[in-house]
């Protein structure tokens, strides 16, 4: 079994604890002095960095919500002078502004290390070519993946996304073995490849997927349709990007990298800290970033951390999949609805993974379709044989949700590809 920070990824409890604590205090320090939005949070709360000993003492400490950061845009929570700085990520900004994350050489130089622990346990070493699809400039995917691709000494190919037509020439010519981007590129890379009956010139053997919710259907299909492995990865640009945590081979989680974030789980409702197997909210606590140290972030994402034992070895603890997020969660006609349940049923359908959900409201009354891409094998221009099709899905989708969507299939590729982050939701309700 390798890995790439073999100390601090098998650490015992108690050395993660004590370096954890020691963290902790120095950070909340540095935040106090050097953070005023969060200095007045904390005062409002009648704390003060001393009465910050051990990670037993977070729950004194006050949240900070994406709003927060927003109406400090865009220095506020900048704690190093900017000189000390040596670049910026941002939010994508489509809603409200932009969030902008800074960065000292070290923190970059932590953030790659983080992603090389995520190549690392994908199997990747100095002997692979490593394909990066995600986008560069101000979104993380690109630049950490490539930072982390460069830590572990691999052959790195920067192609971020789009011209699917190079991607795939690249990949075949040089050999890459491991590819990097979101499950939706993924995908519609494998769909490409197959088109062009390229699949026997592909060496990948790997890939390392994030930025969007994917289930394990989709992994599945991914898999088998690219002959690989493939690995979730988890982070955002608020506490760093892609690596706050990553999947190994046992599939069961990501390890989050806790010796630079601490991670707890919390009720969204009553914000009260959880037992470990909860379902939340996860927050994170970040330990060692200088430029941009959020304390206890509320990423609005639905997980749960386990600490059982992992057969690679790590002890870092796991959280699972993103089961959706409190913030995205559609609430149609009173039930909520996820997006990733609709995959869910969609792809043990056997329907590819390209739909779109639709919500609208009329008189007062939500509207709520379904549109669904049909396979090349499945698509009729018989309406009975459709409609007969459309009547299965309604059923499944009804026993998954509890409520009853308005299935619309529709003929292969009509449905916009993505080679960014998906859209799978149209809201167009003034709600």
């Amino acid at each position: 079994m390798a890995y790439y920070q073999e100390g601090m990824e098998r650490a015992s409890r108690d050395e993660m604890v004590a370096l954890q604590n020691g963290r902790l205090a120095g950070q909340v320090r540095h935040v106090y002095e050097n953070i005023a939005p969060y200095r007045e949070k904390m005062k409002e709360k009648g704390v003060e960095p001393g009465d910050i000993k051990s990670i037993g003492d977070l729950g004194k400490l006050p949240f900070l919500t994406k709003d927060d950061l927003r109406d400090a845009y865009p220095y506020g929570y900048l704690a190093v002078p900017l000189s000390d700085c040596v670049r910026i990520q941002s939010t994508s900004g489509t809603t409200g502004k932009r969030v902008v994350a800074f960065y000292t050489q070290a923190d970059v130089d932590l953030w790659d290390e983080c992603c090389a622990r995520a190549i690392v346990a994908a199997g990747g070493t100095n002997e692979d070519v490593v394909h990066v699809s995600y986008g560069y400039g101000l979104f993380t995917g690109g630049p950490g993946l490539n930072g982390g691709s460069h830590k572990v000494g691999s052959l790195t190919l920067p192609m971020s996304s789009g011209n699917t037509e190079r991607q795939i020439q690249f990949m075949a010519d040089l050999g890459s073995t491991i590819l990097c981007c979101t499950p939706s590129y993924a995908a519609f890379l494998a769909e490409a490849i197959h088109e062009e009956g390229k699949i026997g010139d592909i060496k990948l053997k790997a890939g390392i997927f994030g930025a969007e919710a994917w289930s394990e259907e989709m992994r599945r299909d991914i898999e088998k349709n690219l002959r690989i492995k493939a690995y979730d990865i988890y982070g955002l640009t608020e506490t760093s990007g892609p690596g706050v945590s990553f999947e190994c081979a046992e599939q069961t989680g990501m390890h989050v990298n806790e010796d630079h974030f601490f991670a707890e789980i919390i009720d969204p409702d009553t914000l009260e800290t959880l037992p470990e197997g909860s379902k939340g909210e996860i927050v994170f606590t970040s330990l060692t970033k200088r430029a941009f140290p959020l304390l206890r972030y509320r990423t609005r994402d639905i997980c749960v951390l386990s600490r059982k034992e992992c057969s690679c070895g790590r002890t870092l603890v796991k959280m699972s999949k993103p089961m959706g997020r409190t913030d995205d969660m559609l609430i149609i006609r009173g039930v909520n609805v996820f997006p990733s349940q609709i995959e869910t049923v969609l792809l043990g359908q056997g329907y590819p993974a390209n739909y779109l959900i639709v919500v609208g409201r009329v008189n007062y009354t939500d509207t709520f379709e379904v549109q669904v891409e049909m396979t090349e094998e499945m698509f009729s221009d018989e309406v009975r044989f459709i409609e007969k099709k459309e009547a299965e899905l309604l059923a499944a989708l009804r026993s998954m949700l509890g409520i009853s969507p308005n299935v619309k299939l529709v003929a292969p590729r009509t449905i916009a590809r993505s080679e960014g982050k998906a859209v799978r939701v149209i809201d167009k309700r003034k709600i």
